[in-house]
């Protein structure tokens, strides 16, 4: 790659606490040649390298060891209104989703996306679009039409699980291993991954974080 070639790089940080996943998001994006990746674990460093270098693409956690990443993408949308900012994070909390999106942040995505996928999504955003998760988006959507939900609708949505989806959905929330699950509930380790399947498709889902969220907004858990 030619020195040219390098600096037309799309210059992307990596603002996340949790090593192991900032080391996915970045080794992934790493692997893409059109971008160029800085990482931070706090919000600390963030500033000390945003103090002297712009930034195209932010990623960020949104909560860090020494502060709120909420900030962070306030003044990054301050500071470089064309960047585009994504929130990758394990929370699922209404008051985290519109807080994000208020302060500017183009994209939300829940933290156990798979590494292509990230890179799919960072294209995205420098693209133009604003990618949010499905159950994310349906938040947004229920929020904005002030949509509150009665007793009524969480006692049908509550309906659509069985009493055993719960349990493993409880499970997965709580971060146990399939084998875990199974032995808990006194159940095989091999119908398990059939179970979650179920549970997917009937909260509308694709992974275990939009699983949880959606699962903790219709009020079928509480964590």
């Amino acid at each position: 790659m030619n020195e040219g070639t390098v600096r037309d790089r799309i210059q992307v940080l990596v603002v996340e606490d949790d090593a192991p996943v900032r080391w996915r998001v970045c080794d992934a994006l790493r692997g893409a040649e059109e971008f160029a990746v800085e990482e931070a674990a706090n919000l600390a460093e963030a500033r000390q390298f945003l103090s002297a270098n712009p930034v195209r693409v932010l990623l960020s956690d949104l909560r860090l060891p020494d502060g709120s990443g909420i900030d962070l993408i306030r003044a990054v949308r301050q500071k470089y209104p064309e960047a585009e900012i994504m929130v990758i994070s394990i929370l699922g909390d209404e008051e985290s989703v519109i807080a994000a999106i208020t302060a500017g942040a183009n994209g939300y995505l829940l933290k156990d996306a798979f590494p292509a996928d990230v890179v799919e999504t960072v294209r995205d955003l420098v693209a133009g679009h604003s990618p949010i998760s499905a159950s994310i988006a349906r938040f947004i959507v229920r929020h904005s039409q002030g949509a509150g939900r009665s007793q009524a609708t969480t006692a049908l949505n509550t309906a659509k699980l069985t009493p055993r989806e719960i349990d493993i959905l409880w499970g997965i929330a709580k971060g146990f291993s399939y084998s875990d699950i199974a032995d808990h509930l006194g159940i095989s380790r091999q119908t398990v991954p059939g179970h979650i399947k179920n549970i997917y498709r009937k909260l509308e889902v694709n992974t275990r974080g939009e699983a949880v969220f959606e699962a903790v907004q219709q009020g079928l858990i509480k964590l």
